[in-house]
């Protein structure tokens, strides 16, 4: 079952990436879209995120579509959780524990102690992602377009049975 789930996952990515390396924006452009997308994607919006795309997309016109919402393909919702815990644990260790809470009495009291955690971490995170995204597609779609080589090259290969 998980390797039907990761090889969906990759079929899916591919195929974002195919029709990404395809369009006709400057690589920067598509790099940048993808970019921005990642950061939108990662921050905690609760869906919200997808309403800010299609502003985005409808105020710019240097804006790559299939590159901004092929980032929602990378930071899944199911990928989110591990975001959300990383966030907090980072959130953690920079602002220290929410006092007089452990894991077994949380109330609602620590609510905004928990949440400046989570948001700190998670903006953090974000823009981590960010530079990594804008990097990984700005030498994704060079490689494309300056080699002629095929989206199969650039990923890795099939796990062996």
């Amino acid at each position: 079952m998980l390797r039907e789930r990761v090889m969906a996952y990759r079929r899916a990515v591919r195929s974002e990436l195919e029709a990404v390396s395809a369009e006709n924006h400057p690589p920067h452009d598509i790099a940048a879209s993808f970019a921005i997308g990642v950061f939108i994607t990662a921050l905690p919006t609760l869906g919200t995120g997808l309403l800010l795309f299609v502003a985005i997309v409808y105020l710019f016109d240097r804006v790559s579509k299939l590159a901004l919402f092929a980032s929602v393909v990378v930071l899944n919702p199911a990928a989110k959780w591990g975001v959300y815990a990383a966030s907090f644990w980072i959130g953690t260790l920079l602002l220290g524990p929410v006092p007089g809470v452990s894991p077994a009495d949380v109330s609602f009291g620590a609510g905004p102690g928990i949440v400046a955690r989570l948001l700190l971490g998670n903006v953090l995170l974000a823009v981590v992602f960010t530079v990594i995204g804008y990097v990984l597609a700005l030498r994704f779609v060079r490689a494309c377009r300056g080699h002629e080589i095929g989206i199969a090259e650039l990923l890795p290969e099939r796990p062996s049975k």
